[in-house]
């Protein structure tokens, strides 16, 4: 049997707003939103890879709160876990560094009006349970690897 590979996603939010990423790469994936994360590196804690890759795929200081239920399949060996997150006083704010060419900070009510990755949507949804706007059906597009 094959060991799983934890790809960590934050749900990166500012108030009531959460942060969106769109992918530059690899071409099968470019235009698409994610939330923004990678994967667990060996020796790593979900809480420390995600620190990490926002660090840097962003350029922040964040601080990873709690996970969001759920564990969503992608290409195997690899599933996503989501993790809240906010930034921490005095953090510059996120810039696309690495794999992305725009940055959306989306309301509630903006939440699908971008064209979020198919396993980022329950993600979403779950993180953002019950909030106004956010437990409606968004658009969606193919997986990530």
């Amino acid at each position: 049997m094959t060991e799983r590979i934890v790809v960590v996603a934050a749900a990166l939010c500012d108030g009531d707003r959460l942060l969106a990423a769109r992918r530059s790469a690899p071409p099968e994936l470019a235009g698409r939103w994610e939330l923004p994360g990678g994967k667990v590196e060996r020796g790593e804690s979900p809480e420390q890879a995600l620190s990490r890759e926002l660090r840097e795929e962003l350029g922040v200081a964040a601080e990873v709160v709690e996970r969001v239920p759920g564990e969503w399949p992608l290409k195997p060996p690899y599933v996503l876990q989501a993790w809240k997150a906010r930034l921490l006083p005095g953090s510059p704010d996120p810039e696309p560094l690495q794999d992305h060419d725009e940055l959306r900070w989306l309301t509630p009510e903006q939440i699908w009006d971008v064209h979020w990755l198919d396993q980022d949507v329950p993600a979403v949804r779950e993180a953002f349970r019950g909030a106004a706007g956010l437990s409606q059906g968004g658009r969606s597009a193919a997986g990530r690897d």
